[in-house]
């Protein structure tokens, strides 16, 4: 049986194998596409539970530049239970810009800076403090499509470069995300 490192492995080179064969987002031609062909909607539905329970629904619009790089805008509201204290849970909102550069048809990298308010425990005061927190989330994700339109599902695995785990929404600085566009 597997270990579920090796099936994490496993699956991103069936995606990598995968992504060599199927067809790639719509060609964009800056001189020959309009501005409203080249944007696109979408958003991310993520989940984590546990100790921490975190649910995300985060809608997105984005824009094509080139080919190969895009562009957009998002907002996020999340749920979030922390069981380790009593009225521990709460709900956060915040915005987000990110880019994504396509280094395959399918297979892409993305940055993203996030900005979300929610309640922290703070250890010092013993008590919930309403705070803002950023993230820089750097990673990358496969891109698959649906039929023959534009549109398809982006498995997305991001790691925040300035997680806190004393501020931080996130209970760990990996993400991993299933995004939908259009």
């Amino acid at each position: 049986m597997l270990s579920s490192r090796n099936k994490f492995k496993a699956l991103f080179f069936g995606l990598f194998l995968f992504s060599s064969i199927a067809f790639a987002q719509r060609p964009i031609y800056s001189d020959s596409t309009s501005f409203k062909d080249r944007l696109y909607f979408g958003g991310n539905f993520g989940m984590q539970f546990g100790t921490i329970t975190l649910i995300d629904v985060s809608p997105l619009a984005g824009v094509m530049i080139t080919d190969r790089y895009s562009a957009g805008l998002g907002i996020t509201y999340q749920y979030f239970d922390d069981r380790r204290y009593i009225g521990g849970s709460s709900s956060t909102y915040g915005w987000r810009v990110f880019n994504r550069y396509n280094v395959l048809p399918n297979i892409f990298l993305h940055a993203e800076f996030e900005s979300i308010n929610f309640d922290n425990y703070n250890l010092l005061t013993d008590r919930f403090e309403r705070i803002w927190a950023n993230g820089l989330f750097l990673g990358g994700g496969y891109f698959a499509p649906f039929g023959g339109g534009r549109g398809g599902a982006n498995f997305t695995f991001l790691y925040n470069v300035l997680h806190d785990n004393l501020r931080s929404p996130y209970g760990e600085p990996y993400v991993i995300r299933v995004g939908f566009v259009m």
